[in-house]
């Protein structure tokens, strides 16, 4: 029978060696791995040939920008397999030789602006010449899309969609990998952010994560193409988020700090840095573990309609880590040796399901469990009770509810303190400016504790300055606000008109504050006559006076499911009739 070729660019990086050896146990296959160093290719050829496998495999000189169609000519691969990296500055040459001299292809790229235009620049050359290309095959966008294909699978709709990954401190990291870390450190990177797309800063936004078997680890905005193609692919009417963090806390501040540098245009090129970076791995990396992971957790509404809450976690030990990334590229080989992949150019995410990258995995210490959580009541249904709730006007019942839209939008009129001292302590809170017609938006956050007890994240933006709180049900049935690091009692007062939320007491973290001391609010939420929610926040100190006075009306923004679903109840109806 003869063999399928296969072309590993790159074979003698970090991931081209795992993919390589990955792919010893393939059948029916010929392995050459390249490099642009004969002894390189030659010596793990080697190491390959002495390893378990019956794989016939060849080390290949190859330089891409040099003897690529020679090569392409010489051996008449059935596929190439890009594993060259990185690809933030790369154009698609190459990929247009490969598909040119008639083979197919798949590359692990992860960078944005390559992903956008794959398919336009060798869509209609794939077709021509009868073959698939195939980008993208690696964590991300690949593996990451067919998580959230899988989690939300016949939902009516999709409200956020976190995605981090952690790799072990101690795994390989390759020269790559640090200047694709580097390449967009402290540049505006795109974000899904109130249901469009949005930008923040690379390596900004940082927070804590906690996957079970990994613990705390730090994390930070980073550069995917996620945002945009998840964004419009699953209409998410709130966030599409992407974070990384590294183990090591030095490499984590380190690379955040540098990304703040060169935010502030005082550190121009950070390219210089890589050699001294990857020679300071070898000691930064001593504390660390062969531990990482990856965590994608969706909230929205499941095919009920009912607000449910889904997390999926990979952990991979013993240093298996680094074999993630390329266990997407396997799956799509697989794929294409078994001719179910249609000629053309597209993203290996629709190529591949999730199902096909894990039995990639088995020979792995990977292991992946998925928890789903629903819950009918809401934050403030479940503290007012549902009797009380449903007297509430239906403006407040429809944004306080657990199924509501994520993201409303209006205006607001503000007014602040008049001197110093309380513009001082508005400014330590993150009060807004005062100012008339506004435009504001607001984000509820909608999640579940580990003991389902229901959690709100609100983030208040008024014309681009943020203000965020958390709010919470304690254990004593309080339903407490965050605005780290003080917290704040509200004994919330609902009558059939509106609610009222004062101040009762408040702590610095957990230590108590004089109540005499405590800020003074006046907050209220109504309905108008034009049926908006409206709110109205007044805020002072004792002996310092008004802080801040803020109030408004609000719409619900960009609910989609609900214009979907009445779509389709109006052409029902009309069908009928």
């Amino acid at each position: 029978m003869k063999r399928a070729r296969i072309l590993i660019i790159g074979g003698t990086g970090v991931f081209g060696r795992r993919l390589a050896r990955h792919l010893m146990a393939f059948r029916g296959i010929e392995l050459f791995v390249t490099s642009r160093s004969s002894a390189k290719a030659g010596r793990f050829a080697e190491v390959l040939r002495a390893g378990s496998g019956a794989t016939p495999v060849q080390g290949v000189v190859l330089d891409c920008h040099e003897n690529l169609t020679t090569r392409l000519d010489e051996i008449r691969p059935f596929a190439v397999i890009d594993c060259s990296g990185p690809f933030q500055h790369a154009d698609f040459e190459t990929a247009r030789s490969v598909v040119s001299a008639g083979a197919h292809l798949i590359d692990l790229a992860d960078a944005r602006s390559y992903l956008a235009g794959f398919t336009d620049m060798l869509g209609e050359l794939a077709r021509a010449k009868g073959v698939a290309a195939l980008t993208g095959a690696s964590s991300t966008p690949t593996l990451s899309a067919c998580v959230v294909d899988h989690l939300t699978r016949e939902w009516q709709r999709v409200d956020t969609i976190d995605i981090c990954i952690t790799p072990g401190g101690k795994s390989e990291v390759g020269r790559s990998v640090i200047e694709a870390i580097l390449s967009y450190a402290g540049k505006d990177i795109p974000i899904w952010r109130n249901g469009q797309l949005s930008h923040t800063s690379g390596w900004s936004e940082p927070r804590l994560v906690d996957i079970p078997g990994l613990g705390p680890r730090r994390v930070a905005a980073v550069e995917t193409y996620d945002a945009e193609y998840l964004g419009s692919r699953h209409e998410v009417q709130s966030r599409v988020s992407f974070s990384a963090g590294l183990e090591s806390i030095i490499e984590q501040r380190g690379i955040e700090t540098l990304a703040a540098l060169r935010k502030r245009h005082l550190l121009p090129d950070l390219g210089i840095l890589v050699p001294a970076l990857l020679k300071a791995r070898q000691v930064t990396r001593l504390p660390t573990s062969d531990r990482g992971g990856m965590q994608v957790s969706v909230c929205g509404l499941d095919a009920q309609g009912g607000f449910t809450q889904a997390h999926w976690t990979l952990v991979a030990k013993n240093d298996h880590g680094p074999n993630v990334p390329i266990l997407p590229a396997a799956a799509a080989l697989e794929k294409l040796l078994a001719g179910e992949v249609e000629a053309g150019a597209r993203l290996a995410h629709n190529a591949v399901t999730l199902s096909d990258i894990l039995a990639e995995a088995s020979s792995y210490a990977i292991e992946t469990k998925t928890e789903v959580m629903s819950r009918d009541h809401g934050l403030f249904e479940a503290h007012l009770g549902t009797e009380r709730f449903q007297q509430l006007p239906r403006a407040l019942q429809h944004f306080h509810g657990q199924t509501s839209s994520p993201v409303w939008s209006g205006e607001t009129d503000i007014d602040a303190g008049h001197w110093f001292l309380p513009r001082f302590v508005a400014w330590v809170f993150g009060f807004p400016k005062a100012g008339r017609n506004i435009p504001v938006s607001v984000s509820v956050d909608r999640k579940m504790s580990r003991r389902r007890s229901p959690i709100e994240h609100w983030t208040r933006s008024f014309d681009g300055q943020k203000l965020t709180s958390r709010l919470a049900r304690q254990k004593d049935g309080y339903l407490t606000e965050t605005f780290w690091p003080f917290s704040f009692v509200l004994p919330v007062q609902a009558s059939p008109d509106r609610i009222k939320m004062p101040v009762a007491s408040w702590t610095l973290g957990k230590v108590p504050l004089p109540s005499l001391l405590a800020p003074r609010s006046e907050t209220s939420e109504f309905q108008d006559h034009k049926g908006r929610f409206c709110f109205d926040v007044r805020l002072s100190l004792p002996m310092i006076g008004l802080l801040a006075h803020y109030r408004g009306w609000l719409r619900p923004m960009g609910d989609r499911a609900a214009r979907k679903n009445g779509t389709e109840t109006k052409r029902q109806t009309s069908g009928h009739g």
